[in-house]
């Protein structure tokens, strides 16, 4: 059955699209905050659909998502208690919550950088960072370094990679998605 390759020729098809940069930072500001997809599913194929646009991409996504960054830090700064802290009870992540925590006491603005470059959630540090009133101006470069090098990567690899890379990746597809499947639920399952 194949899941993941109509899926990819739809994701080259809205790269496409006039408004595909709009809804790249759109994208890149929500996942920041509370959207659970990353901005990569976007930026990667509107790279490789037009590769002498990919660092323009890679600028528009670290913009958006440093934005994005802000405002979670203000989002767990002025409303944790009153409002995210009984959405993520009733939710179950309390203990997710304190693992973050654990992180920020224990690695400081440094899990901020890794957050931003991993696939790690970054949506939970930022929104911790400022729950924990952690130091802005830290907060801010931290994520700036490690959301830019990671959307820059990314870009620069399908720019590098470009009508090659496309075809590669059209024959992986599968293989890759299922990969990445596993991987999630694997890392769900430790984490829990």
């Amino acid at each position: 059955m194949k899941l993941f390759q109509p899926c990819y020729d739809l994701a080259l098809r809205w790269a496409k699209h006039p408004w595909a940069a709009r809804y790249l930072a759109g994208l890149s500001f929500a996942e920041s905050v509370i959207f659970p997809v990353p901005p990569d599913v976007m930026l990667a194929p509107m790279s490789l659909s037009s590769p002498n646009k990919a660092w323009h991409f890679a600028m528009i996504t670290t913009i958006a998502s440093i934005f994005g960054g802000i405002a979670g830090y203000a989002l767990g700064y002025l409303a944790f208690e009153s409002w995210l802290q009984p959405i993520i009870e009733s939710a179950g992540y309390t203990h997710k919550l304190e693992t973050a925590m654990g992180w920020f006491e224990q690695y400081g603005v440094w899990i901020v950088f890794i957050a931003g470059f991993s696939p790690i959630p970054y949506k939970v540090f930022t929104i911790s960072a400022g729950f924990l009133q952690m130091a802005f101006l830290p907060f801010l470069l931290a994520s700036a370094i490690g959301r830019g090098a990671r959307f820059y990567l990314v870009a620069g690899l399908m720019r590098w990679g470009g009508a090659r890379m496309e075809q590669e990746l059209r024959k992986y597809v599968e293989v890759i998605g299922w990969a990445v499947i596993i991987l999630a639920v694997a890392a769900y399952l430790i984490l829990r």
